[in-house]
């Protein structure tokens, strides 16, 4: 996959899928394919983001990486292989069924689109093959490495071509380096032939292969390698309907039984998240009732409202401390007349003079 992959992606044991979906968006991501090995078997899972469909496969066979090279006697895999993206192909994919059709448009949509008018062919260093056998309906995913390499020469010229300097000890003039052997092949290539040579469109990276020049198509396989077994595809994240199951086959009465208990969960859960939504726009005019009381005491105390509503909200609120304050020691007043003099209060406090230093109480923190 690379190299459009999260090499230095850092995961946490606490981590779930929902905490790689909310960052896929921000970083561009497309597909998730994730990996896991229960008691019994190991899955692979290929999502499409952000909204599906999910393919759940089956692994019945695999080959690491470091096992299918330490079997070649030469491999050919470095690291300027891994700067661009590998050359899909699909083969018997052309079938009608609705899993194989979303197989491939998952497959096509892991990597960018090329022209083949147009692509450079130096980009093209990996080839990735997929292959799906109609009869065990079994995937064999292949990668390979892709080397082009003239043909048509002696073994000799092409190592002055590639600025080898061959042993010339037992040859008695320079024209046998060059005629000699000149129908015989490298042993890397006894078994090019018409199925691998072709004539370049354009120049290739390597000696000798020049534009119109006819070169052999070789390649080595790189690994990893697997077979695979569609068990299930799903909609959405693996959370939607089934679309297709490999041993599950359900009556038209049991999916219309399992849609209806499912269109009834999501009405329970559309009512709650109406009812979370009512709860907070309710609290939401509560703060926007105190808001004034807010503004005032949330630091660093930067008001927002204007210099109007600033000065009317210190008057109402030096007016409302204030006077609480003078209301609650005329309160204090009289009851400490009533409790010390009572026969003196008797008869000359009355309800006017209650009145009066209400009103003076009131007046008096505005002035």
């Amino acid at each position: 996959m690379e190299p459009y992959t999260a090499r230095a992606l850092k995961v946490r044991k606490n981590n779930s899928l929902k905490d790689f979906v909310a960052v896929a968006g921000p970083l561009g991501v497309t597909h998730f394919l994730v990996f896991s090995k229960p008691s019994s078997s190991i899955n692979f899972k290929l999502f499409r983001l952000p909204g599906g469909p999910t393919l759940t496969f089956k692994v019945m066979q695999y080959s690491l990486i470091k096992d299918v090279v330490s079997s070649l006697k030469r491999h050919r895999m470095h690291e300027q292989q891994f700067t661009h993206h590998p050359l899909l192909v699909l083969s018997n994919f052309g079938l009608q069924q609705i899993q194989v059709k979303l197989m491939a448009s998952m497959f096509q949509n892991m990597f960018p689109s090329i022209n083949v008018h147009r692509v450079n062919l130096n980009s093209i260093k990996r080839c990735l093959l997929v292959s799906y056998d109609t009869e065990t309906q079994l995937l064999d995913f292949r990668h390979y490495s892709v080397k082009v390499v003239p043909v048509g020469m002696s073994k000799g010229l092409k190592k002055l071509l590639q600025e080898k300097f061959p042993n010339m000890s037992r040859l008695e003039d320079i024209s046998e380096l060059l005629v000699k052997d000149i129908n015989l092949s490298e042993s890397e290539a006894e078994q090019d032939g018409t199925h691998n040579v072709l004539e370049l469109p354009q120049a290739y990276a390597g000696r000798g292969n020049m534009k119109a020049q006819q070169s052999a198509v070789r390649l080595t396989e790189i690994g990893p390698r697997m077979t695979l077994q569609l068990i299930k595809v799903e909609e959405g994240l693996a959370q939607g309907n089934v679309l297709y199951h490999s041993f599950i086959h359900k009556m038209e009465e049991e999916v219309k039984e399992i849609l209806a208990r499912k269109e009834a969960k999501l009405k329970l859960k559309a009512e709650r998240r109406q009812k979370q939504e009512a709860d907070v726009e309710r609290k939401r005019r509560q703060r926007e009732a105190h808001r004034f009381l807010a503004a005032y005491y949330y630091p660093p105390k930067d008001w927002r409202y204007g210099a109007v509503l600033c000065k009317l909200e210190r008057f109402l609120f030096n007016c409302n401390l204030y006077g609480g304050i003078f209301f609650v020691t005329c309160i204090s007043l009289n009851r400490y007349l009533g409790i010390v003099y009572p026969l003196w209060v008797h008869g000359r406090l009355q309800t006017r003079h209650a009145q009066v230093l209400s009103v003076g109480t009131g007046l008096l923190p505005a002035r």
